[in-house]
């Protein structure tokens, strides 16, 4: 088992076995949960600022509820990762999905009654739906072989290029299908979840024992270890750091892109047209990126991604028209893939199966906190400083990813087993 190998997914490895048809088909599945459940994410993040201000007239706080998702994430990813770890699988996503339709439920009733309480109370009842789709990456990798892991993890995360269209498209379609503008949308996002919820009845998820008995007699037998000691292992914190800094960064970015271009003078069709590049930069090489893993080792395909978003704040340094924002984005979105994927990937790898909850649960705590507070932050400081301080700022951020994996690379002859 990979938590006793210290060495898996750093260096490239190769597979002796191909999928079958049944690992195939679940993660195909899988992909599809996530394409449909980031569709809702998306729809969250286009409408929900443009419906509140229909009734509440207070533009700064428009977008309160989906911080109150964010908020939401980091509030129930243990409890839902628990849950999957003594569950399984297959009843937690469902019951997030669950979650996902109350939430839209709410948001609908808060919207048709101009109550802007409700709305915020349906996003933190939707961050429950989140914390469940951020876990989707994770299942994968316990569907498929070992050396598989890498593959699978980008393949499931490629869903995001379907979503990248779904949500947009809904959006226009349903704003204004009923009044208030966008009930019809958070309809439609209900509507999504009992679709997620469907598909997941059809994924064979290994059951919780015989994850464990696959582990091996040494890792069944041991009993779990306290999360300070797997949270202190260097894997671990390099490949936290790394997804951290990651996401942080082209959150940053991302979430201010949109008031940069408009304050140089640019349509909002601009600013729409450059997201939709940076969502497809960070979900398309995903079809890729396992097999780049698996060629050249997790720590390599890193380091591309850290060059990848240090090219691309220099797109944004270098000038403010047009290009530069498409440019700077776009490569943006592959660097934060190849960051991303690699390391969850080495997260995989720290933990046993008894572990997996609040292992994997502690990661995306620290991601997503990190992700809510650089969202948060973005408007303020790109009010305050302006759209290239902002970026040499996120130079500093690269900096400090690259140390991570560096530091990795130097642990790799000195890492001993997990005890």
């Amino acid at each position: 088992m990979d938590a006793l190998n210290p060495q898996s997914a750093i260096k490239p490895q190769i597979d002796p076995q191909g999928l079958d048809r049944r690992a195939h088909r679940n993660l195909l599945l899988l992909a599809c949960c996530q394409a449909v459940g980031q569709s809702c994410n998306t729809m969250m993040f286009a409408a929900t600022g443009l419906s509140v201000i229909t009734f509440y007239h207070r533009p700064d706080l428009a977008n309160l509820p989906v911080t109150m998702q964010h908020i939401g994430v980091m509030i129930w990813v243990f409890p839902a990762a628990l849950l999957m770890q003594r569950m399984g699988r297959s009843i937690g996503f469902r019951v997030g999905s669950l979650f996902g339709m109350a939430g839209a439920a709410v948001m609908s009733i808060g919207l048709y009654t101009a109550n802007f309480f409700l709305m915020c109370a349906g996003g933190l009842i939707l961050g429950y739906a989140v914390a469940c789709l951020q876990m989707y990456r994770f299942a994968a990798a316990e569907l498929v072989p070992l050396s598989y892991r890498a593959k699978a993890i980008s393949w499931v995360t490629a869903g995001g290029v379907a979503a990248a269209v779904i949500g947009p498209s809904l959006v226009r379609v349903t704003h204004d299908l009923a009044m208030p503008l966008y009930l019809a949308t958070y309809a439609a996002i209900l509507g999504l979840h009992v679709i997620v919820f469907t598909i997941m009845s059809f994924i064979s998820f290994p059951p919780v024992a015989a994850a464990s008995a696959a582990a091996g007699p040494a890792e069944a037998a041991a009993p779990p270890r306290p999360l300070w000691m797997i949270a202190s292992q260097p894997r671990f914190i390099a490949s936290a750091m790394a997804g951290m800094l990651a996401f942080g960064t082209m959150s940053f970015l991302m979430s201010a892109s949109p008031l940069a271009i408009v304050g140089c003078g640019f349509p909002h069709s601009e600013a729409h047209w450059v997201i939709f590049m940076h969502v497809l930069g960070m979900f398309v090489p995903s079809f890729f990126t396992g097999n780049l893993i698996n060629r050249f080792g997790t720590t390599m395909v890193m380091s591309a991604g850290i060059v990848l978003m240090l090219i691309g704040v220099a797109a944004a340094l270098s000038g403010t028209a047009e290009w530069n924002f498409r440019i700077a984005l776009t490569v943006n979105g592959v660097g934060w893939n190849f960051l991303f994927v690699g390391a969850t990937a080495l997260v995989t790898t720290c933990y046993r199966p008894n572990e997996r909850g609040k292992a994997q649960a502690l990661n995306d705590l620290l991601v997503f906190s990190t992700t809510a507070t650089s969202s948060f932050m973005a408007g303020f400081l790109q009010d305050k400083w302006g759209w290239q301080p902002l970026n040499w700022f996120s130079v500093l951020l690269m900096l400090a990813a690259a140390a991570a994996v560096l530091w990795l690379r130097m642990q790799r002859a000195s890492l001993s087993p997990a005890q």
